[in-house]
């Protein structure tokens, strides 16, 4: 949390840039063979480190190539080259007891991930292991910005789940390392959570190819400081280009979010 705040102040950003590497959309620059999303990745974290308060990647893309060693080389980059940028792995884990546990220490000593996303399903007894590193974050699922989610979310009418969640956030917030992911498509329901969970910062997905609206997520979303938001975009940057220039069209597009964000602050 440190950390965030240095950058939303030192650096006045709010993005936090994804880093989910599809084989299918690499770059012909870099390739496919080994190595090729460390590269890939690298090339984007050096590009948009000036403007960014986080990088998010998730796990799911490294691991299912069998590229996990390229994904803890990642974060060991972030961590040598742009030492105060935090890394949150997006692994969306969830479960209790001992399993909890090594999936804590899987992110926070395997991956040394400064926060990892947790899904709250099973109860604070799958959210306390986390609890164990209090110098780490941990990133609850609180209102997802896929449009299947309100099937559960949103139930049951006034008194939804996703409030349930926030307000069992600020409960166990003790170390005052919690984070919620409140989607860019629901502002308004994200606005009910800022509500909730006063200055907790809110992971903010659904920016970019999923729709969401950056002028509503930010009215509903910033604290009084204007901060709080960590609002991920992910294949807009990744993607800018597919040529030899894929990393400054990457700078360029955080550059611009940046800019548009500080337009819409007044800042």
């Amino acid at each position: 949390m440190q950390q965030l705040r240095q950058r939303w102040q030192a650096r006045d950003t709010l993005l936090c840039v994804g880093l989910d590497p599809d084989i299918k959309r690499l770059p012909s620059a870099v390739g496919s063979g080994p190595g090729a999303f460390l590269a890939f990745c690298r090339a984007i974290v050096d590009a948009t480190a000036p403007y960014v308060c986080a990088f998010k990647p998730q796990i799911a893309y490294f691991a299912a190539q069998g590229r996990e060693a390229e994904l803890e080389a990642l974060i060991r980059h972030v961590h040598e080259a742009h030492p105060g940028i935090p890394v949150i792995l997006d692994a969306k884990r969830g479960d209790i007891g001992d399993t909890a546990r090594l999936y804590a220490e899987e992110a926070f000593e395997r991956y040394d991930a400064d926060a990892v996303t947790v899904n709250p399903y099973l109860g604070k007894e799958s959210v306390e292991p986390y609890f164990a590193w209090p110098d780490r974050g941990v990133v609850l699922l609180c209102r997802t910005s896929n449009p299947g989610s309100a099937w559960l979310q949103e139930y049951p009418p006034g008194a939804p789940v996703f409030e349930r969640v926030a307000v069992a956030a600020r409960e166990w917030n003790q170390h005052d390392n919690l984070m919620l992911v409140a989607g860019a498509t629901y502002p308004e329901d994200l606005g009910r959570i800022r509500a909730l969970v006063g200055e907790m910062p809110l992971l903010v997905p659904g920016i970019g190819a999923q729709g969401g609206d950056l002028a509503e997520v930010l009215s509903h979303g910033l604290t009084g400081e204007g901060e709080g938001l960590v609002v991920n975009m992910s294949r807009a940057v990744l993607y800018a280009s597919n040529g030899s220039d894929f990393e400054a069209a990457a700078g360029r597009v955080a550059a611009e979010f940046c800019t548009e964000v500080r337009r819409l602050r007044g800042s």
